[in-house]
């Protein structure tokens, strides 16, 4: 039984293991991430609105631009539509990444 526990245990570590969190990150939707970069937090709720069916992701601290699956642009997308802020859009993002891509796990703007 007690190897049974340990084997179990073992057995859910490569799922965690990639998994990373972003906090505070300048959110973008892709249309705008080349442009926004200089100054993200000027990037308007407005304009990701009117740009969200291109999808979402974030500016990392690096530079880079990591964009998000489909849940992610789901969640960030019902965000947009609930919150009041104009611009300076930072989120805090759970999830695994993959090259440039972030498999949400969840997004809180």
């Amino acid at each position: 039984m007690k190897k049974l526990m340990m084997f179990a245990a073992f057995a859910a570590l490569p799922a965690l293991a990639g998994a990373e969190t972003w906090t505070n990150a300048a959110m973008v939707d892709v249309s705008c991430s080349a442009k926004a970069k200089a100054d993200p937090d000027a990037h308007t709720r407005a304009c990701a609105l009117g740009c969200a069916k291109s999808g979402f992701g974030i500016l990392t601290s690096d530079g880079s631009f990591l964009k998000f699956d489909q849940k992610g642009n789901d969640e960030t997308l019902a965000a947009l539509k609930k919150t009041n802020k104009k611009d300076h859009l930072r989120v805090t993002v759970n999830g695994e990444r993959s090259g440039d891509t972030i498999h949400v796990q969840s997004v809180k703007l």
